[in-house]
């Protein structure tokens, strides 16, 4: 089942399972948010050329980033794999959706592309097992973990490289059946491909990952844990059109822009 979130001219958003392929897609609306009651449909049905996708999730609490989970990505950073996941948080104000942009800071001379599989929580949970992790799942999305490098590396940490508006692109909806444990993640760039990698790659698998965070944070409905990225990180230019696409997920295009100058 893919849920996404929606919106058309001159109404609230709302969810609904996707239903047909891609190019001829119909959102079956469904009622309340699916994060807190069972899917039920309300019988109303929108064609996806009409509507407008959302931010499948925006959480509630908190977005954790997991670093150096791909030891290529590791080695291109010139950092070593950590023995355990290496955590971070993004704030939830950082999150937009399919076709929305990533605002680049001034702040920053070098803001670069991270393509990643997204874990979304779907229950309360704490010190979650291994063999128990697909119960606390809702399901899987796209992301990019945008990350002002240059700031990253000035810092010492990194809650200002990854944390500004709009450093989150999530989308384009959860899908609840992925597998994940070996999926193609591709990053294009105004159609040249920047990062392509397998999730069987990963140094740590998601259940280790939900496993591990858990054990760290209580988790809340709607939590996204980003599970680390491929190595080809590159930088971003204004005007530039990103793909984050996943296999037997689907793909999540955004574009990228400039600062509003002051005053605008």
């Amino acid at each position: 089942m893919r849920l996404a979130r929606f919106a058309v001219a001159g109404s609230e958003p709302r969810y609904a399972v996707v239903e047909g392929p891609d190019d001829d897609a119909v959102l079956a609306v469904i009622e309340g948010d699916p994060l807190y009651r069972p899917v039920q449909p309300t019988g109303e049905r929108v064609p996806l050329a009409d509507a407008r996708l959302l931010a499948p999730v925006i959480p509630r609490s908190k977005i954790v980033g997991v670093g150096r989970n791909y030891a290529e990505h590791a080695a291109e950073s010139g950092s070593d794999v950590p023995d355990e996941p290496l955590l971070f948080l993004k704030p939830n104000t950082s999150v937009v959706g399919p076709g929305e942009s990533v605002v680049l800071p001034a702040a920053s001379q070098r803001v670069e592309h991270e393509a990643e599989l997204a874990v979304v929580i779907g229950r309360l949970c704490k010190q979650v097992p291994r063999e128990r992790v697909a119960d606390v799942v809702l399901g899987y999305t796209c992301a990019n973990d945008v990350t002002a490098r240059d700031l990253q590396r000035r810092d010492g940490q990194w809650a200002r490289a990854k944390g500004f508006d709009t450093f989150c692109p999530l989308g384009p909806w959860i899908s609840t059946e992925l597998d994940p444990s070996d999926q193609q993640v591709e990053c294009r760039v105004d159609g040249q491909v920047r990062q392509r990698a397998r999730t069987g790659e990963m140094v740590h698998d998601v259940a280790s990952l939900v496993s591990f965070v858990s054990s760290v944070f209580t988790l809340l409905p709607g939590d996204v844990i980003l599970t680390g990225t491929p190595a080809g990180v590159g930088p971003l230019h204004a005007g530039a059109t990103v793909e984050v696409e996943i296999s037997g997920l689907g793909t999540l295009v955004h574009t990228v822009t400039s600062p509003t100058p002051p005053g605008r």
